[in-house]
């Protein structure tokens, strides 16, 4: 048993497919729990609760809560870049990487140095440029 066991948790489809389960999971609860309205039971941002800025990617708890109600232009204002870059980019990633580990194979995406720069800077001008202006 133990190593049918082993032998399923090795599987390169295990990791993708429990992340999407823990995903799933998150999601059902956010469903129901508005990150819009104070006294819900949601983890805060570490960066905002120490330095009192917003990360790059603080908005996003309820930019999903938004889009799962259908409402694109309420998530594009609780954080734009994330919504035009990253969700398209996740989502991307996410189904290559369920893909292949149903085919049996590990996906490991290796972008490049240029990419990775890029990535890195776009992500921080986001995250000054959003303190700036407020």
């Amino acid at each position: 048993m133990r190593t049918a066991l082993r032998k399923a948790a090795s599987h390169p489809a295990a990791a993708p497919l429990s992340v999407l389960a823990a995903g799933a999971a998150g999601a059902v609860h956010l469903y129901g729990t508005n990150p819009h309205e104070a006294g819900q039971w949601l983890l805060r941002c570490p960066f905002n609760w120490l330095t009192g800025l917003d990360c790059p990617t603080c908005g996003a708890t309820r930019m999903v809560y938004d889009l799962m109600h259908g409402d694109v232009v309420a998530a594009f204002h609780d954080n734009a870049a994330l919504l035009v870059l990253g969700v398209p980019a996740g989502l991307f990633l996410g189904w290559r990487w369920v893909r292949e580990g149903l085919r049996g194979r590990r996906y490991r995406p290796s972008p490049g140095r240029v990419l990775t720069a890029v990535a890195l800077t776009l992500t921080a001008l986001w995250g000054i440029g959003r303190n700036l202006v407020g």
